[in-house]
This record gives C-alpha cells, structure tokens and sequence, in this order.
C-alpha cells in the first residue's frame, strides 16, 4: 500500500546510534522517517531517497512494579509490554477500569469460535473485556441481552496478553491498508444511518469499523495538564480498509474516505492523531490539538526550528 524507498534505513541498537544517524542526516540535509517497532498505518516510517531510522532492535522493557511505571525501546510492540507488565500482574496499561469494551462492525471470520451459520455475514459486536470479579461476570453482562439475545456471546476466562493477541493471525503484517479516524462526544440517531449504510457496503472480509471507548482516566484529567485537546470525546472511531490484494487497494481506499466523509460532519471535527493519513490537510493536525496548538509550535520552535522530524502528522514549529 506504501511505495517509499529510502535511500538508506538505519537499525539503531541504542541511543547512541539514533544521535549519531541523526547528526548525520542533519549536517547531510537528509529527509528523515522514524520507523518504532509498530505500525503506521499512513506509511509514515518511510520516506523516498531519504532515511529511515528503525529503532526495532530497541526492542526491551523494564517494569517498576512498585509505581507501576515502565520504561520502553523505542522499537517496543505492545506485546512486549503486555508479556512484562503480566508478569507482575498489571495489564499493559497499569490504570483499568473493571470493564471495557469497543464496538466494531465486521465480516464474520470462517472459524471459531464464531458458529458456521454465521460465517461470512455482515454484522456488529462489541469485544468485552471484564477484569473484575468472575462471580459478578453474569450479573455484568446481563444488559447485553436485552432488549433481545445476540446472535452470538462467548465469554471465557483469560490471561490479558491472550486478549491482546486474539486477532493476530486474522490479521498478519503485510495486509494493504487505509484507515481514517474521528472523535465523537454523541452517537446522533443520522450517524447510525451513515453506519449502517457502509457496514452494509464493506469491500472485503477484513475491513471493519472500530469505536473505541474514551472514559475513565481519560476524563479525570484536566484539559491543561497535556498536549492532548479532547478530554471530552467519549469514542474514538477508526474507519479501516484492509485487504491482502494489492489489486484491492484503491477499493478499500474509497470505501475508507467515502464512510468518512459522509461521518465526519457527525464528529468532533478531529482524530486521534496516529489515524489522520497521509496527505490530509495540515487543519486536520491543528483541530486534533485543539487549542494547545499555538503552544506546541511555540516549544517545537525552541527546541526543533528547522523541523527535521517533519514526516510525521506534523506540528510545525511557530516563526
């Protein structure tokens, strides 16, 4: 999906190399990527007859049981952290709440634990996850059957790194993607029809919607203490085109912006800034810091005027 070549793509082992390949690429007048251990749905870990600094082999953890704190490489996935942070009995994200769940729209996957009668069809769910006391698990998940039962509900008991890892061979590295994201603070009754309308359209068996739930901590902290500008989304919507077919790619595409486009004016007008693409206009960036944009390119002129770490969704620094 992403056709960038570098001229050169860097493995870092420590910081000391990431300070050197940097020297060098800034005293080069190079274009710079950074590619972490993860994801970038953009294909902003690549940049074309420049360099990619791929910190996968800062790849470590180490846990403070005791503040329940951890510091990571920079080449970490979450599944590194997920397995340390277990060990000690904390979820990777050390503050949860007793329980989570996000809404998806999806094509049913041919296997279990899904029944056959319900391979293939278009569908919605929510993936639960329950950390609380297992004897109040019934009494929990009692409103999930009303006003009628699912047309399919599995619960199990299970280690948090296997919940984290349920959809891995679903979907593998190397799939073609577009995604594109929005924040919501009200599900509106015409936003439902717009769902409705392109869950009944999705392109191909892997492609789906997710809607994440923004709660708990995210909520309890003040607007001002970080850079982050919407405290008061309550979901987090990511629009997702994916498919294994190259030739697929512009129809998973069209299908992401078309349902994004017709959503959008049901938003909050910005996205968690890992789902804005490539190539999206730079108001998109703005709007998702809202207004501690204008400080933030007061402190990237400070520290970083020549925006060198610029292939990114990017604040530019303030003149």
């Amino acid at each position: 999906m992403i056709d960038r070549r570098p001229a050169a793509l860097v493995r870092c082992t420590d910081a000391a190399d990431v300070m050197d390949t940097v020297d060098f690429i800034r005293d080069h007048d190079l274009e710079l990527a950074i590619r972490g251990g993860g994801h970038s749905g953009a294909g902003l870990s690549l940049v074309h007859d420049g360099v990619t600094i791929d910190l996968s082999p800062m790849r470590w953890v180490r846990v403070d049981p005791v503040a329940k704190t951890a510091q990571v490489g920079g080449g970490t996935l979450l599944g590194d952290l997920d397995h340390a942070a277990h060990a000690f009995g904390s979820s990777g994200s050390f503050l949860p709440e007793d329980l989570n769940g996000f809404f998806a729209e999806l094509v049913v996957p041919p296997g279990p634990p899904f029944p056959e009668e319900i391979h293939g069809h278009k569908m919605c769910g929510v993936v639960w996850c329950w950390t609380g006391d297992l004897e109040r698990l019934e009494e929990t998940f009692a409103p999930v059957q009303e006003p009628a039962p699912p047309a399919f509900h599995f619960t199990t008991p299970m280690l948090y790194p296997a919940l984290q890892t349920m959809f891995d061979e679903l979907i593998p590295t190397g799939l073609q993607w577009y995604w594109r994201g929005d924040l919501f603070d009200r599900i509106t009754d015409d936003s439902i029809d717009v769902h409705a309308k392109y869950a009944e359209a999705t392109p191909t068996d892997l492609s789906t919607l997710h809607l994440y739930p923004v709660d708990g901590t995210a909520h309890r902290v003040n607007h001002e203490d970080t850079a982050w500008g919407y405290r008061d989304a309550v979901w987090s919507g990511v629009i997702a085109g994916i498919d294994p077919e190259p030739a697929n790619a512009e129809t998973i595409k069209r299908w992401t912006v078309d349902y994004w486009e017709a959503l959008h004016p049901h938003s909050m007008g910005a996205a968690y800034v890992n789902f804005i693409g490539a190539g999206e206009p730079q108001h998109r960036v703005k709007a998702t810091y809202r207004d501690h944009y204008d400080r933030l390119a007061a402190i990237k002129h400070t520290y970083a005027p020549h925006n060198l770490f610029h292939t990114n969704q990017n604040i530019a620094p303030a003149r």
